[in-house]
């Protein structure tokens, strides 16, 4: 069962959501989440540091034929925060038990970022949840990030919480994510500050800590896409080397340059993204009679 907040319970909803989310108790974490539309479930695993990352994706009606999940991980927005290192699988595992609370057996999955890496971890450890996957930028160190995170952890180090989300954003999306961000996901920068402990001081030593090859890569057989964006090489070489290697190692992959858009891609151009996103999900259905969850709540 899925359990909800007390009756009389007030949070305040995160950027970019005015209605109040749904929460979870998932292996002893309470989570906040919501569910949008019907159809083949889809499972989209924000990145760090912006908790509203898929926000504008929420609103794109090429989307809307799908069963949208949408949580913030645990130390994001209002969900619940925990102590020690996050690590990708324990992310991975946390995911697949809140698709078990919502009754979804299988579904795409959704991952940018960080989160792509999360995605992935899920489909080698839980194969038979994942119909597909969308990975939208893989942060995979083998091709490893430029000096901008030394910058950022710096300054996380000495406390200048503001200085250091501007110097990853800069270093990751570009000298102008900032306007950008604000216009599609208001506040979201002030949320990155205020989340900032969970992705400096728990992610990103589980994040370096990842291990992932060619060998684990041969392993994910399940439709795989993997986008880039067409404008992020204007900000670093890194993210195309790293397409380069998804589309080496994974396969079944196809890969897709998403049109106007840096890392920030769906912020930029949600509708684009949107439109690859249900053209590849509508390529590779779930069976007919529920294949996605239970109680033929996901299944067309």
């Amino acid at each position: 069962m899925v359990a909800f907040d007390r009756p009389g319970t007030v949070r305040r909803p995160p950027p970019g959501r005015p209605h109040r989310l749904r929460r979870a108790r998932v292996d002893g974490v309470e989570l906040e989440y919501e569910v949008l539309g019907a159809g083949d479930p889809v499972v989209l695993i924000h990145a760090g540091v912006c908790a509203d990352w898929f926000a504008p994706l929420l609103r794109e009606p090429a989307l809307r034929a799908h069963r949208i999940v949408s949580y913030h991980r645990a130390g994001y927005a209002g969900s619940e925060r925990v102590d020690g290192q996050l690590g990708i699988a324990g992310q991975a595992a946390q995911c697949a038990a809140l698709m078990h609370q919502l009754g979804i057996e299988r579904a795409h999955v959704v991952g940018h970022s960080s989160s792509a890496i999360m995605a992935l971890q899920l489909a080698l450890d839980a194969p038979d949840r994942v119909l597909s996957l969308a990975l939208l930028e893989p942060a995979l160190l083998a091709v490893p990030s430029g000096p901008y995170a030394g910058e950022a952890i710096g300054r996380y180090r000495d406390g200048d919480r503001p200085g250091a989300v501007d110097a990853w954003m800069r270093g990751v999306c570009g000298p102008d994510y900032r306007a950008a961000l604000e216009r599609a996901i208001p506040g979201a920068f002030d949320q990155a500050v205020t989340d900032l402990d969970t992705f400096f001081g728990q992610e990103l030593p589980g994040l370096r800590e990842w291990p992932f090859t060619e060998q684990d890569a041969a392993r994910i057989t399940q439709p795989a896409l993997a986008v880039l964006g067409a404008r992020s090489d204007e900000v670093s070489p890194v993210f195309r080397r790293r397409h380069e290697l998804v589309l080496a190692w994974l396969p079944n992959v196809d890969g897709f340059i998403l049109p106007g858009a840096n890392h920030l891609l769906h912020v930029l151009n949600p509708r684009g993204m949107a439109e690859r996103l249900a053209s590849f999900f509508a390529q590779h259905p779930a069976l007919s009679g529920g294949a996605g969850s239970t109680g033929g709540r996901g299944g067309r």
